[in-house]
């Protein structure tokens, strides 16, 4: 077997330790491995893209034990997609963190960081839901200690929300893992793709169940309504560079479901297979509604950007739940476009916010750079409101055009129309106050001049806008690619076969 697709998992699990017990009193030497380490699994991650891309289903079994008795990875074009989405927005955020001296605010930040890595590209490979739960724990550990890095009473106070409601989520998840495994006898993505529709419809009641826990977890995981009231306070107290990372968090969550829910719970099976669209649908009409209204009514600035990031994650869901290629190839399309916009927004308020005395979304005395930081703020905020000539319009236009069943037209476009009318007016309140009106305001006698912002510091900000633009330049063939990666994610009968029988081996 190749081991290229282990390799995300074990290169961040091993450099991890040896930055925390090696090199944390050196902070040049810890930034020089975390950095050289990222952009290696970069490298790996685009390894696995090309392996993927002719369309082939890769497995690697740990220790050569055949599932669904061994563990597995699983490498397909929807999860090479995902591993290199995460190690592209890391380095890139890791960047930020090293130039505007984030890191050095604590001793573990960078072991934390390659440890979140771990837990990301995990679930991403994962072909089992028990290992999905390992992953999610790996996650829920590192993000609570990114969560409190350099400390603050206010963080601790979100710090111990997050965990408190997540931990409840790996309760549900436990719960879950333990029924699905009494009424089928595995926890194989796979294999319990062929043994749930043996169940007999009216035995079945157990796996809807299972399949009912495991939605709440996901839903948890991807802050949708009702259970989404975790993320703004996380992520408005977290340091802005981890919130930045924390965009790819959510979209764990919105993985996991299409993963489980297409292929462990998809046609076929008994009971389950309407049971997560019957859910989701009106679950994420409501999620934009609570993002959008949030936007509006937002009195600080890393507030008004997490409950962006909320309505972003109920216009994704709602392409998710029609559970079809075409939504589902949106919703791809969406997914990439939202963690990059998002994560923009977070580092582009760290610069501003560090050069004002708070976040707060009222006139001040014009910081330092304010035109650049204006037309930085202003690239992303289209970005994420959905405006031209961006990738976010396209996103959006493409769930519109996806959603155009008689079913769910009228509660799709009214929601996501009027949600993008409100968090544009939001954003656009939030600029007029940050970088408008604050050039009326004369800056205070013997007040200090602020620092300006170095090229190293603006860069990954730029970064993540140049590669907006890209996605709206190459919609077409990134479009394509996404296209056949819903395909192949839908093809059930394919995904089985290559892990548990004639499938190829990576």
């Amino acid at each position: 077997m190749m081991h290229w697709i282990i390799l995300p998992v074990v290169l961040p699990a091993m450099l991890a330790p040896i930055i925390a017990f090696v090199m944390r009193h050196d902070i040049t030497l810890a930034r020089t491995a975390s950095v050289a380490g990222t952009v290696v699994l970069v490298g790996i991650a685009l390894v696995l893209t090309g392996m993927a891309a002719d369309g082939t289903t890769h497995v690697y079994r740990l220790g050569d034990w055949p599932a669904p008795f061994g563990i597995v990875l699983v490498l397909d074009r929807l999860s090479a997609l995902m591993v290199l989405l995460t190690s592209v927005l890391a380095l890139m955020v890791l960047l930020h963190a090293i130039a505007t001296g984030w890191d050095a605010r604590g001793r573990h930040f960078h072991a934390l960081f390659q440890f979140q890595l771990m837990g990301i590209s995990g679930a991403f490979l994962t072909g089992d839901v028990f290992n999905l739960f390992v992953f999610f724990e790996v996650l829920l550990i590192a993000s609570y200690g990114l969560m409190i890095h350099s400390g603050g009473k206010a963080r601790m106070r979100a710090g111990l929300q997050y965990v408190v409601m997540n931990l409840a989520g790996s309760t549900l998840f436990l719960f879950a893992l333990g029924t699905l495994y009494a009424t089928t006898g595995t926890l194989n993505i796979a294999d319990l793709a062929l043994r749930i529709p043996q169940i007999p419809a009216e035995e079945a009641a157990l796996v809807r169940v299972a399949a009912i826990l495991l939605m709440i977890v996901f839903a948890v995981k991807a802050a949708l309504f009702p259970v989404q009231f975790w993320l703004p306070a996380t992520y408005a107290n977290a340091p802005a560079p981890v919130a930045a990372l924390f965009a790819i968090m959510t979209k764990v969550g919105a993985y996991a479901i299409l993963r489980v829910h297409t292929t462990a719970f998809g046609p076929g099976s008994p009971g389950t297979a309407d049971l997560a669209a019957t859910w989701l649908f009106p679950a994420a009409i409501v999620t934009i509604a609570v993002g959008a209204i949030g936007v509006l009514g937002a009195r600080r600035l890393m507030p008004l950007i997490a409950f962006s990031v909320v309505g972003s994650m109920g216009t994704l869901l709602v392409a998710v739940a029609v559970f079809s290629t075409t939504a589902t190839s949106a919703a791809l399309y969406y997914m990439v476009h939202s963690t990059f916009a998002a994560a923009c927004l977070f580092l582009i308020a760290d610069l501003v916010v560090t050069r004002r005395e708070a976040d707060s979304l009222t006139p001040a005395p014009a910081t330092v750079q304010n035109g650049l930081f204006a037309a930085l703020f202003f690239g992303a905020a289209i970005a994420m409101a959905g405006m031209p000539p961006l990738s976010g319009f396209l996103g959006k236009l493409l769930v519109l055009d996806a959603l155009r069943d008689p079913g769910v037209i009228g509660w799709a476009w009214t929601a996501i129309l009027a949600g993008s009318l409100l968090t544009i007016v939001g954003f656009a309140r939030a600029g007029s106050a940050l970088f408008w009106k604050s050039t009326a305001l004369p800056a205070p006698d013997g007040a200090a001049p602020a620092t300006r912002a170095t090229p190293m510091e603006i860069a990954p900000t730029l970064a993540m806008l140049l590669t907006l633009g890209a996605l709206a330049v190459f919609a077409g063939p990134v479009s394509a690619y996404l296209q056949d990666t819903t395909t192949q994610l839908f093809d059930r009968a394919g995904y089985i076969s290559a892990v548990l029988g004639t499938g190829e081996e990576g």
